[in-house]
């Protein structure tokens, strides 16, 4: 094990390395909606109905929503357990390989199996990287810090907004490069038919290589190094992991019963398994976390009591996190969508609607998530959070009820809307670190933001059927959906200020 990080050089290595690991997470995200459509198209065959390739296309991306949520809290206790740095490595490597596995997919079911274990990488990544860079760079600098951290997603789906703008023109290069190693035409043919989905997604892999980085340059958090060195870290067991294993199961169900493509049962036997399975999932993936504190309390590690509260500190983070993910997923990441609908039935135009649609809430974005975390080291934690779900819904009813036709003030509509309602992504990385001490947090702080992709899942799924009982209406759907940052408006007072704070040790 590197030693941990105790120079300039090696905090600004740290944050480049999560800086990269976080954009990296934010590209292959935002790759399968880009590619997702032809992909499916090519797997199901050209005579499949468009309502399948639609079903298994939400399918697959609320079997997503739910890996991430169970690798926030594996490589969460992963990272508490062995260290920020090496579980680090692990997550960046299950989400690059498995992405890349997608390009050799025969079968639609083996996009969701391999995007599922791909998708547990991405969910640790969030929770190791903002562990660590809290921890490395303490006091005033840590706003600023938060608000990159938030920001480097957006960028990596900055980018797959601009691949996507370029594709035809890239699609032509790669295709004299491979003819030009020697590739066959049948090879090269295979890899770029429709629209190049297979090789995009053998590209994936890419981010692997910066696990050399990070074994290179990167060191491990002083703090967690004094934690292993006092026999903290020795109450984590694997068989704790059972526990996670139950809630995701618990998830996926969920998420099959409402989902077209795997399930036709009526909608009051879906919400009677829906709430059951929510419970198995809560009681799963907070197992880990009381098992460890139980043995922690038992040893003389910890207070009495400290069990209760590090689990309402998880409980009320993931509320925090179940409203922003819910309002991102379940509204404004239709936008693009909605865009292609304003537009006239000209395929090209509609591409170009969706990507400059997605530009500008990316654009919004990684302006919004610096100010929202600079505003929350300055303002205070809960004051900051009221305003910003204030301002999501001042800013998506703006967006879905006054624009009805696509144009510049359409897009302008779309910054502003993209970037409030993303910055929270600013916010949670900075607040969340201070919820919980240091030898669970990257679990506790994993539960809290990942739990609330399990509601935005669930929620977004939903939204399908709001369209539908709006008649079509995003405009209507999107401004329904909205609704629910007033829970975050009223539940943020209920959790502790930590202005001024240092990290709980």
């Amino acid at each position: 094990m590197k030693p941990p990080v105790d120079s300039t050089r090696a905090k600004y290595m740290t944050l480049i390395a999560a800086f990269l690991g976080w954009m990296f997470d934010g590209f292959e995200m935002g790759l399968f909606p880009l590619i997702g459509q032809p992909a499916l198209k090519d797997l199901l065959g050209p005579n499949a109905p468009a309502g399948d390739t639609a079903a298994w296309f939400g399918a697959i991306i609320a079997v997503f929503l739910v890996g991430a949520a169970s690798g926030g809290v594996l490589f969460g206790w992963l990272g508490d357990k062995i260290g920020r740095v090496r579980a680090m490595s692990l997550s960046i490597f299950t989400y690059a390989i498995f992405t890349g596995l997608c390009g050799f997919a025969t079968e639609a079911w083996h996009i969701a199996a391999l995007r599922f274990i791909a998708s547990l990488g991405m969910g640790g990544e969030w929770s190791l990287g903002v562990a660590l860079v809290n921890e490395v760079w303490p006091g005033k600098s840590r706003a600023l810090i938060a608000g990159l951290i938030g920001a480097a997603a957006n960028v990596g789906f900055l980018l797959v907004a601009l691949l996507s703008m370029g594709l035809v023109g890239f699609i032509g290069g790669v295709e004299v490069m491979l003819r030009g190693i020697g590739l066959s035409e049948a090879a090269t043919q295979s890899l770029l038919a429709n629209s190049a989905w297979r090789f995009l997604m053998i590209s994936g892999a890419f981010p692997a290589l910066l696990i050399f980085f990070i074994r290179l340059f990167v060191g491990e958090s002083e703090k967690w190094v004094e934690e292993n060195a006092k026999g903290s870290t020795s109450h984590w067991s694997k068989s704790d992991l059972l526990g996670v294993l139950v809630a995701c199961l618990a998830a996926l169900v969920i998420i099959g019963v409402w989902s077209p493509a795997l399930s036709k049962l009526h909608w009051t036997w879906a919400t009677l398994i829906t709430i059951i399975g929510l419970a198995v999932a809560l009681w799963g993936y907070l197992f880990p976390v009381k098992q460890y504190l139980a043995r922690a309390v038992a040893a003389g590690g910890l207070k009495a009591g400290t069990q209760s509260e590090v689990v309402r500190s998880m409980l009320f983070g993931a509320v925090l996190a179940g409203v922003a993910l819910l309002g991102t997923w379940g509204s404004i990441q239709w936008a693009p969508r909605w865009a292609a609908e304003l537009m006239p039935d000209t395929a090209t135009v509609k591409h170009f609607a969706k990507e400059k649609t997605q530009l500008a809430t990316s654009l919004g974005a990684i302006v919004a998530t610096i100010i929202a975390a600079v505003a929350a080291g300055r303002f205070g934690r809960r004051v900051t959070y009221a305003v910003l779900c204030a301002g999501s819904i001042a800013s998506a009813l703006y967006f879905y009820l006054g624009n009805a036709a696509f144009g510049t003030g359409f897009l302008i509509a779309a910054f502003i809307a993209g970037g409030v309602t993303a910055s929270f992504y600013g916010f949670f990385p900075l607040y969340f670190p201070e919820l919980f001490p240091t030898a669970v947090r990257a679990t506790g702080q994993g539960f809290a933001f990942n739990f609330g992709r399990i509601v935005a899942a669930i929620g977004g799924l939903q939204t399908a059927t709001l369209i539908k009982a709006f008649d079509g209406s995003f405009a209507k759907t999107g401004s329904t959906l909205a609704a629910i940052y007033l829970v975050g408006m009223i539940a943020i007072w209920w959790g502790p200020e930590t202005k001024d704070r240092e990290l709980p040790e």
